[in-house]
């Protein structure tokens, strides 16, 4: 299971919203290519990186920062935020962006998701944004009339890279992520599910590999990470311990 952190950019600066609010931001680091490359060295497989300006208001005001970042770091990386036109996927991922991150136009313009995921097979994730359940949209300002669970159905048909669920309501609180919206989400989705928001200790990150063997193939970090109630490095570890283990106990169930 990936442990995957998090940039988010606003204005250029790497910061993190409390539930989303942008009257409500924490200022991280200055430099969100130093940032990315301090992940990466840390041991991150790969990158999420959300434009919040892209997300709000629809304009590419950090592609010259998210084209930095590009060229700063080798792993992966999966962006979302703005990506709402046929041109805009393609221009990202044609300057090598592994993944892009479609979220307003999952519920605007589901025929454009399905376009860009036959196109770019595996190579589209769909934020799924939930706040008591139904799917937020243009950078969580707006709040649609589809639940969580209807949209990951919608998408059973598509080859998607992942779903990306997060809990508004918990993201940037570190008070723990949604288990019980996770695993709904996990059992309607067949396309793999990335977790998001809450998560605010190794305990957490523990308690979501459990459900690895029921889909869920990573873990986004933020804030946790910034304010050190999580070491990265440390993080991995943990997590590569205990797949070592439940190797070994699989192994010995299969000997007995």
């Amino acid at each position: 299971m990936e442990i995957i952190p998090a940039i988010d950019l606003l204005n250029g600066k790497c910061v993190r919203l409390n539930q989303g609010n942008y009257n409500e931001v924490t200022k991280f680091n200055s430099d969100p290519v130093k940032q990315a490359q301090i992940w990466e060295s840390q041991g991150a497989r790969r990158l999420h990186l959300v434009d919040l300006d892209g997300a709000k208001t629809g304009e590419p005001i950090n592609d010259l920062t998210i084209k930095k970042i590009k060229r700063s770091i080798s792993i992966p990386i999966q962006l979302g935020g703005g990506i709402r036109t046929i041109d805009r996927a393609k221009e990202l991922l044609g300057i090598g962006i592994d993944r892009i991150i479609l979220g307003t136009i999952a519920i605007e313009n589901p025929a454009l998701v399905k376009v860009l995921s036959q196109e770019y097979p595996r190579r589209v994730a769909v934020g799924i944004d939930a706040k008591k359940g139904m799917v937020a949209t243009r950078g969580w300002l707006k709040q649609s009339e589809i639940s969580s669970l209807d949209l990951a159905k919608r998408l059973n048909n598509l080859e998607l890279a992942a779903i990306i669920s997060t809990d508004i309501a918990t993201d940037g609180t570190l008070k723990g992520p949604n288990v019980q919206a996770l695993r709904e989400i996990t059992k309607i989705s067949v396309n793999p599910v990335i977790a998001s928001g809450g998560v605010g200790s190794i305990a957490d990150l523990i308690s979501l590999s459990d459900f690895e063997n029921e889909g869920i193939e990573g873990i986004i970090v933020g804030r946790a990470l910034y304010d050190g109630s999580i070491d990265l490095k440390e993080a991995l570890l943990a997590l590569k311990n205990i797949h070592i283990q439940d190797s070994i106990n699989d192994k010995d169930k299969f000997l007995a």
